[in-house]
């Protein structure tokens, strides 16, 4: 018997061996191939643009230290608009594509793209535009193109703008599932929902002001490229008026109803490619790699840095969906003792978060100003602590389409007394001093904790109005006044001093590279997350490995996974919040 042991555990053994050995193999293939290979692009070329996948400005440097692996993707959109710049000078290139094309990025991201294509035009060559069906922020996009094209059989999404947001008021009250909030400013809607059992009218206010201004600035640009005066684009929304390819061609919406391979006819025709032939295409992704990893300007002196704050801002090391304090603090460090980096663009997609955190960013840049400029652009969003660590830049820029302002702060503590009552469940607390338990779930909230935490509450709004106040030249009174937690569109919030100018990021280097009087450069990307080994593991270097996130989302959809993780994020909220009022979901 022990004869057998000893062979089986060596069958084992061998099993295992080959097992590691086999995904050793496949992961050092992973690490070390794959992303070599260049994109060969033939003459007479169109760049195929499609974006499902791109959600972020920066697609994120990786390092894993402890085995020596470093990992740059060029997958966001900051790297999509150099290729489209590139394109404009690139004989190759003929025109450009986009083809049923269903788009992740914000309203900002869109204008920001919208406008790299329509500079692009001014090359000569042309950008058109197929859909079998248009969501309204993909026809916002699509409306650029020189030629407009539609399924006929699909439809048009024309109609204004909307967003929903939920209440819970009696959900609490029915279910004794109950969430204790603690706020300052009458506008800081991210805990109304907890509060009432409908939409308090100076919530609707704002909503309707910022929303308002979103679509002013999408319709004065499809006004624009369309030949459409934006009152009667105003009428075809209200009256639906595009809602079928027919009606969308008689208001000038679309100019022709074809089914797709009518649309690749007219491309050959454009190309002067035989209808019988096949025209040369080249994916904008891999096309964006390439000119990312070929075209940099090693022998530039002169540099700006470019870090990306995107995503919720909280403790920790960041990712490229976390504004980390680690990440941020390192990344403006090492760019203000770099002395090839003349001036730092902070680039802004942030709904806030932790407000010491948001502090800590903020003093980091603080220190940085003394040494050199640090020059804001704000994407899709700089809300309450996003607009935190904006306040105290030389210059901020936002679109007319950014989401900023939400200053002010609050404290949500969830409670479960109610519902341990109705189930007969006691919690019974011992303790040595009066305060010593601080907050338990299972009491009802203490009016000492409650006076406590509305005291912290006030000295972080008071602290984040102070700091406003002193970047923006202006009064405390007068920061309150448009502040209490109050959300702004950038052209709003130009009108109000919170912003400088309106423009993209590249209207912030531009003004960044005169500042310093720099008339050649080059960027350098920020951060550069420092990872450990496990967390290769579902990483994007592994395709045949998936995380549990992506396990997730293919299991129940990526609608519902949304859910689960405003659940999550609610439920990972430690201390006072600097946060925008909801997640807006504008339609």
């Amino acid at each position: 018997m022990k004869f057998l042991g000893n062979v089986l555990a060596t069958i084992v053994g061998l099993f295992i061996f080959c097992m590691l050995f086999f995904f050793g193999i496949l992961m050092i293939g992973a690490i070390f191939g794959g992303s070599s290979k260049s994109t060969y692009v033939e003459d007479n070329s169109v760049l195929e643009l499609n974006l499902e996948e791109v959600t972020n400005d920066y697609g994120g440097k990786f390092n894993y230290e402890e085995i020596g692996y470093f990992e740059a993707n060029h997958d966001g959109l900051t790297d999509v608009l150099k290729a489209i710049e590139f394109a404009k000078t690139d004989d190759k290139i003929k025109g450009i594509s986009i083809l049923n094309n269903s788009l992740l990025l914000g309203v900002a991201q869109t204008k920001a793209l919208r406008d790299q294509l329509e500079d692009f035009k001014k090359s000569g060559k042309f950008v058109m535009a197929y859909g079998n069906t248009y969501s309204q922020k993909d026809y916002y996009l699509n409306s650029v193109a020189n030629t407009v094209y539609i399924n006929p059989i699909g439809d048009l999404d024309f109609k204004g703008l909307s967003t929903e947001v939920m209440y819970f008021k009696d959900f609490q009250n029915k279910t004794g599932l109950k969430m204790e909030v603690i706020r300052h400013g009458k506008y800081k809607s991210a805990v109304e929902p907890f509060l009432l059992s409908e939409m308090s009218p100076e919530n609707r206010d704002q909503i309707t002001t910022f929303l308002t201004s979103i679509w002013n600035t999408m319709a004065a640009d499809i006004s624009k490229s369309r030949n459409i005066p934006i009152a009667q684009l105003n009428t075809i929304a209200a009256g639906l008026l595009a809602r079928t390819p027919e009606m969308a061609k008689s208001n000038k919406l679309v100019d022709k109803i074809v089914y797709e391979d009518v649309y690749h006819d007219d491309i050959k025709k454009a190309l002067k490619v035989d209808a019988d032939e096949d025209y040369n295409t080249v994916k904008m992704m891999d096309y964006a790699q390439d000119i990312a990893t070929s075209t940099s300007d090693f022998d530039t002196k002169d540099k700006i840095a470019v870090i990306y704050a995107q995503g919720e801002i909280g403790s920790g090391e960041g990712d490229l969906n976390v504004v980390g304090e680690g990440s941020m603090r390192r990344s403006l460090q090492e760019a203000r003792k770099d002395d090839k980096v003349k001036a730092i663009v902070l680039r802004i997609d942030s709904p806030g978060g932790s407000a010491l955190t948001s502090d800590l960013i903020w003093r980091e840049i603080e220190i940085t100003k003394k040494v050199k400029p640090v020059i804001v652009s704000m994407g899709n969003l700089a809300a309450s602590g996003g607009y935190y660590i904006a306040c105290n830049a030389d210059k901020i820029f936002a679109e007319a389409s950014t989401i900023t302002g939400s200053i002010g702060v609050f404290g949500v503590l969830p409670n479960l007394s109610q519902i341990t009552k109705n189930y007969g469940i006691n919690s019974e607390l011992v303790e040595t001093h009066e305060n010593a338990s601080g907050y338990s779930l299972f009491k009802p909230l203490d009016d000492n904790f409650r006076k406590f935490t509305q005291e912290s509450v006030e000295n972080i709004y008071n602290t984040f109005v102070t700091r406003v106040a002193t970047g923006r030249k202006m009064t405390f009174a007068q920061v309150d006044a448009i502040a209490q937690g109050r959300v702004w569109a950038g052209s709003d919030a130009l009108r109000l001093g919170l912003v400088d100018k309106i423009g993209g990021l590249d209207a912030a280097l531009a003004y960044a590279s005169n500042l310093v009087k720099v008339k050649e450069y080059s960027t350098v990307d920020y951060p550069k997350y420092e990872k450990d080994f496990k967390d290769l593991f579902g990483g994007s270097g592994f395709p045949f490995m998936k995380s549990r996130e992506n396990l997730i989302k293919e299991e129940i959809g990526l609608e519902n996974y949304k859910i689960i993780e405003q659940i999550r994020k609610m439920n990972s909220q430690k201390g006072v919040q600097a946060m925008m009022p909801f997640e807006i979901n504008i339609r």
